[in-house]
């Protein structure tokens, strides 16, 4: 298909970078080009309305030639537009193509940049921001070789001048004699060579052939020549600016949406919509290394009670309308649910920092009884109800400061740390405090890598234990180690189990 001006919204843009084919991209880009030709078009209109009072400072017999090449190149942009969106389906042809249109354009670009005065602002945008565009629509190594092709080809032509060979320019200039009075005053005005050559113009034009030109006259000419081309200049390349970073700005948009929906599914659980085992397992990380030493961390593994039977009965599709009203009632029960996940099969982790242990069994019981409550309504008009078994582990602030510790005596002892020259320098002037400094730079983390890996082994024991006590029951680990602890105190002094 043609493409439009229509289709150049936001929400179509995003469908045109990354879901259409080359050759519909293509076309965008012909059409763009038709789009600025169309401008370059209007500025010659103008100039040609405007041609009394503008032939001072523009060379009308250059103005048609060029107002010429501005018809050609819009007439064969719109047939590109066309011509392109017709041969998607030959690969060979289509690249034909976006060279010729490409080359086309650089041509004619490098031509406008060169009669239009060489203007930094025109050429910046034209060269820097049209390759930016052109490769988000074109094959980017087409786009690359016309970017160092137009760069070479514009070096080239400006360096003419220096070799005896001048280039075709819209400025109209005129053999003429300046005082040398005058002309000294012209340089220490640090006029450009446009406005030199707006005012040589004047003076050889026959509205002040008869008149005295004077300092007052010199800055009136210089102040309406340089109104003019940089009108022009601005004119020729601020709307071309502003469309790129419009285009820029929504592609960073969409890659934003992008970047969102991809993390959302590689972070999300996609039947439960909870987040699965990986980005809960990070988040418990995170939330460990961030507790305050004064506070507690909870973990809850939940299992739900007879799911393979649940499957077997009535099928998986029934099974996992179970598992997504069971993570409905997690949610609608618990406030934070960017710490509970689905940690594989039917299985559960909440992690609750902050969390004291009587506070995450009141929770994790609060839990169980919506579950046991909560009644499955099949599409048959059959409804079942399910339970779950809940495993607690409450790690003390005490114990966490002890596993640091730890974590951190073994990191010391392990680590030989590498010193530069300087940092041995150091050390000879401080060789304590140096030594501390260097063993704390290599120390990694302040907890182990398998902490998570330890406290959901501690909870999934007590989650054994519901099971083994008749499921739709809430376990601590906190307790049962506790017991095991009396049992053995009457024949050991050893201490808490470690981790």
């Amino acid at each position: 298909m043609a493409v439009s001006i229509y289709q150049l919204g936001y929400k179509k843009l995003s469908r045109i970078i990354f879901e259409w084919q080359a050759a519909d991209r293509a076309s965008l880009m012909a059409l763009f080009i038709l789009m600025e030709a169309y401008l370059h078009w209007l500025w010659c209109l103008y100039v040609w309305i405007r041609r009394d009072k503008l032939s001072i400072y523009v060379d009308m017999d250059m103005l048609y030639p060029m107002w010429l090449g501005v018809h050609i190149m819009g007439l064969f942009a719109w047939w590109m537009v066309e011509h392109l969106s017709r041969i998607k389906d030959d690969d060979a042809r289509l690249n034909r193509w976006q060279i010729v249109l490409i080359s086309v354009y650089s041509v004619y670009i490098a031509f406008v940049i060169l009669v239009m005065g060489q203007s930094g602002l025109v050429s910046g945008v034209s060269l820097v921001g049209g390759a930016m565009l052109g490769m988000m629509l074109i094959r980017r190594r087409y786009i690359w070789r016309a970017f160092l092709g137009l760069i070479l080809l514009v070096l080239v032509v400006i360096s003419l001048p220096y070799w005896g060979i001048d280039f075709p320019s819209l400025q109209h200039i005129h053999e003429s004699t300046i005082p040398l009075d005058i002309y000294s005053y012209l340089i220490a005005s640090g006029l450009s060579t446009i406005e030199m050559s707006a005012i040589e113009n004047a003076m050889a034009t026959s509205t002040l052939s008869n008149e005295a030109l004077g300092i007052d006259g010199l800055n009136e000419v210089r102040q309406s020549s340089a109104l003019f081309w940089h009108s022009t200049h601005i004119y020729l390349a601020v709307p071309k600016a502003i469309f790129i970073v419009y285009v820029f700005r929504a592609l960073l948009l969409i890659l934003d949406a992008s970047k969102a929906e991809t993390l959302k599914h590689a972070n999300q659980d996609e039947l439960t919509q909870l987040t699965n085992r990986r980005y809960g397992l990070t988040q418990m990380q995170d939330t460990l290394a961030a507790l305050d030493h004064k506070q507690n961390y909870s973990v809850i593994l939940m299992d739900l009670d007879w799911f393979k039977s649940i499957n077997d009965s009535y099928g998986h599709q029934v099974g996992d309308q179970v598992l997504q009203e069971v993570a409905g009632v997690l949610k609608a029960t618990l406030k934070d649910t960017d710490n509970v996940s689905r940690y594989g099969g039917e299985e559960f982790l909440i992690v609750l920092p902050s969390t004291a242990h009587h506070e995450v069994l009141t929770i994790a019981e609060q839990l169980r009884s919506n579950i046991a409550e909560h009644m499955i309504q099949v599409s048959d008009g059959f409804s079942f109800q399910v339970t779950a078994s809940f495993g607690v582990y409450t790690l003390t602030c005490e114990e966490l400061a002890r596993i640091k510790q730890d974590h951190m005596t073994t990191e010391a002892e392990t680590v030989v740390p590498v010193l530069t020259k300087l940092q041995k320098l150091k050390r000879r002037k401080n060789p304590q405090g140096q030594v501390a400094g260097n063993l704390r730079e290599q120390s990694q983390s302040e907890l182990p890598s398998d902490i998570c890996q330890r406290l959901i082994s501690i909870a999934d024991k007590a989650l054994y234990e519901a099971k083994d006590r008749g499921r739709n029951k809430v376990v601590s680990a906190n307790e049962m180690r506790a017991a095991k602890n009396r049992s053995e105190s009457s024949s050991s002094a050893s201490g808490t189990e470690p981790l």
